[in-house]
């Protein structure tokens, strides 16, 4: 909506990309078209406005295959289709409910991880990647979520892999919005599949830091954060070295029961202090406090973070912190990071 650029005209600093440059997470066509641009590897993918010929290009592409809204969505804007009959429907509910634009992309086969990275413009520095779990049933099964939780270090994406996409995705990306004369300060964050033999694809870009991966990131972070963020408005972040703890990250998500589908608003929850005392950190997603106290207000409720010198340490403390938390319908995977285990 330009808030920063309201900001800037009053000489307020502020972190985070102009309206043009938020265009990047705002518009999926305009992305793809950037990303085209900056010829960086990305799905296969065709825009539409009429549900028709959207329909038509799925039925001649078959499926599986992704059906995304152009706009923001809160998390459920896109739907993996399994079946063409499931893509024909998803683009009729999608036009349905308000989206003038779709985009219908290929399916790419592999291992999701996200890499978020600050830049001022003109550097870009990557901080450690991480791996959400998109889907609401274990084993990622069943609908799409806004994330269910999430680890880093991921070691799917090495030292190797990660110059790789600085190289190949990030920095071409950032050379193609400043061919367009768009200063770009703030997150860029790269959602990426990396296929059975090692390529990085971008499936999509968000411009700011992600849910539920930046509370998994953070904690691991020894440089100051503030530091880190005036360096970026201030483009020095060249100057600025990231340093990071060692060790390994976990964010569980709490969520209402019935989510993403309806679910009850207003049950209390209790415990949040126990959880707390164990060492973990809960973060306040979907809550608010009314006169009875702390009470559900959406459907992702919190989010549970716990830090451990090894990935077990870390999952057994924040499995801990999440079962002492209480409130009716309480749901969450207990399997995030399992993939860990193959490493």
């Amino acid at each position: 909506m330009g808030l920063v650029d309201r900001l800037q005209e009053n000489n307020i600093k502020v972190f985070g990309p102009t309206q043009q440059g938020a265009q990047i997470e705002a518009s999926k066509s305009w992305a793809k078209a950037l990303m085209e641009e900056a010829g960086v590897p990305t799905a296969k993918s065709q825009t539409f406005t009429e549900a028709e010929a959207a329909k038509s290009y799925v039925a001649s592409q078959g499926a599986p295959i992704v059906v995304k809204a152009d706009g923001l969505a809160a998390g459920k804007g896109v739907i993996v289709a399994t079946t063409t009959q499931e893509a024909q429907t998803a683009i009729d509910t999608l036009f349905r409910e308000g989206f003038s634009k779709l985009i219908v992309e290929e399916y790419l086969v592999g291992e999701e991880v996200s890499v978020l990275a600050l830049t001022d413009g003109l550097t870009i520095a990557s901080l450690l990647p991480a791996q959400d779990h998109k889907r609401i049933g274990e084993g990622d099964t069943g609908s799409n979520t806004g994330g269910m939780g999430a680890y880093s270090p991921a070691p799917i994406a090495t030292p190797e892999l990660m110059q790789r996409i600085e190289r190949e995705i990030l920095k071409p990306t950032l050379e193609a919005l400043r061919k367009r004369g768009i200063d770009y300060r703030g997150v860029l964050y790269a959602g990426l599949m990396i296929s059975p033999d090692g390529e990085p694809k971008i499936l999509e870009y968000n411009c700011r830091f992600g849910d539920p991966e930046t509370q998994a990131i953070l904690p691991l972070l020894e440089t100051p954060l503030d530091e880190l963020l005036m360096a970026c408005v201030e483009q020095r972040l060249a100057e600025l070295p990231l340093r990071w703890k060692s060790g390994s990250s976990i964010c569980v998500v709490a969520a209402s029961a019935g989510y993403p589908g309806t679910y009850k608003k207003g049950v209390a929850i209790a415990q949040i202090d126990k959880a707390e005392a164990t060492g973990a950190t809960v973060f306040h997603a979907g809550t608010k406090l009314d006169e009875t106290g702390l009470v559900t207000d959406g459907g992702r409720v919190l989010g549970i973070v716990a830090v451990g010198e090894t990935f077990k340490q870390a999952s057994d403390r924040v499995y801990q912190a999440v079962d002492l938390i209480e409130f009716d319908g309480k749901y969450c995977r207990r399997d995030i990071g399992r993939k860990m285990m193959n490493y």
